[in-house]
């Protein structure tokens, strides 16, 4: 099988014309399904032979994630549907004959198990046939909005009398599967993947539309919009003071730095996970941090643990909000709870913490002014004044934010 797939891949599809492509790709398909059947009825044999268990692995997906080096969730999955396959025969023979496929039979089983207990036998065979018949014309996400009324189709007595005990048992399911995993994938990036219930997702959404209207010079991107509005609501939460606290402190992120004494200067940052953080990010960072200077030896061991310091004292920043209302940014209005405190020269440069060198700014302005070109300094009126880049005004002109002011 292996030398077969192999010289299949190796063949050169130019030659093909557009029909044999199609053929091809037809072929292709309905291979791999009975192959992911195959390893279905593999996977199965192992668990029930609880091979896994004697290898010390702590699940039948655990040991395949290790064994096959493959993605938990593709393991989970694979281990969830032979198990699937091997109670609903006639799911199987659907596999196997191409009549679905395998995201299709997971959405049926799924189906299937959601049925009312006091289902006939042989009108769960029914809804199954039915669902079966449904996937020759219905991809798995379609599938599964239409697998919702399949008991209409096979018991609507109990459909109608079942209803609100149907509701209560999918809201239990989600609330009882809800999950939230995060975890680094290449280019600095972490993955987040989670499922919660309906009602905890209306006020998720609640808390991120109003953060997720777009800028002239956001993204517009509306997925980029709802990412950045969920970490300007976190940023919200850890400033309030009301989070439980974390080994008897407040809720925080550690960044270990390297400060070149000479340059005066600091270099690329990590963070208590181990993901690395660009000199630039660090910077914003500690615009609005309690700095914990420490002497490290060369294991990375404290060798001396200095004294904290709050940049942006409790008074001062009140002091800011009276005089910035919010993000001083221009045209943005973000209220203060929103905001950071920027020092408009950097603390780690020998930027002083005072009124005169520091300003609010949102999240999203924050990241702005460390990464592009945009300055911002105090007018003579001591109220903040930015100057855009070249590409955006050749001539430079000062803009303030004039949603704030209060004359």
């Amino acid at each position: 099988m292996r030398a077969a797939a192999a010289e299949c891949a190796d063949a050169p599809a130019s030659v093909l014309s557009d029909d044999e492509l199609v053929r091809a790709l037809n072929l292709l398909h309905q291979t791999e399904q009975l192959l992911r059947a195959a390893q279905a009825h593999v996977v199965r044999e192992i668990d029930t032979r609880r091979i896994p268990a004697s290898a010390h692995a702590t699940s039948c997906s655990s040991w395949l994630r290790d064994h096959l080096r493959m993605d938990v969730y593709a393991a989970g999955s694979l281990v969830k549907q032979s198990r699937a396959l091997a109670e609903r025969p006639a799911l199987e023979n659907a596999l196997l004959r191409g009549a679905v496929n395998s995201a299709q039979a997971s959405v049926i089983d799924e189906a299937i198990r959601d049925l009312p207990e006091q289902l006939q036998p042989s009108a769960v065979d029914k809804a199954e046939a039915i669902l079966i018949e449904w996937a020759g014309e219905l991809e798995p996400r379609q599938l599964r909005k239409h697998a919702l009324r399949v008991l209409d189709h096979v018991a609507p007595d109990i459909a109608h009398a079942t209803t609100e005990e149907h509701l209560e048992r999918q809201r239990d399911y989600a609330h009882q599967s809800r999950s939230l995993k995060m975890y680094p994938i290449p280019y600095g990036r972490v993955r987040i993947n989670g499922v919660i219930d309906s009602e905890s997702a209306a006020i998720v959404t609640a808390a991120l539309e109003p953060l997720c209207r777009p800028t002239p010079e956001g993204p517009r991107n509306y997925d980029q919009r709802r990412a950045d509005a969920l970490v300007a609501v976190c940023e919200l939460a850890l400033r309030t003071g009301e989070l439980p606290t974390d080994g008897g402190e407040p809720p925080q992120v550690a960044v270990t730095v390297p400060y070149d004494v000479v340059a005066q200067s600091l270099g690329a940052g990590v963070v208590d996970s181990g993901a690395a953080l660009t000199a630039d990010q660090v910077r914003r960072i500690a615009c609005d941090a309690r700095i914990m200077p420490a002497v490290l030896g060369g294991q990375g061991q404290v060798l001396n643990l200095g004294r904290s310091r709050r940049l942006i004292s409790g008074a001062l920043h009140r002091a800011l909000v009276v005089r910035d209302g919010g993000c001083a940014f221009p045209g943005c209005d973000r209220p203060p709870r929103w905001c950071q405190a920027h020092h408009i020269v950097p603390w780690a440069r020998g930027g002083v913490t005072s009124l005169d060198n520091a300003v609010l700014l949102c999240g999203f302005h924050h990241r702005l002014i460390h990464r592009s070109a945009w300055q911002v300094r105090l007018g003579h009126d001591k109220l903040p004044v930015f100057l855009p880049p070249h590409h955006i005004d050749p001539s430079r002109r000062p803009r303030r934010n004039l949603y704030h002011r209060r004359t």
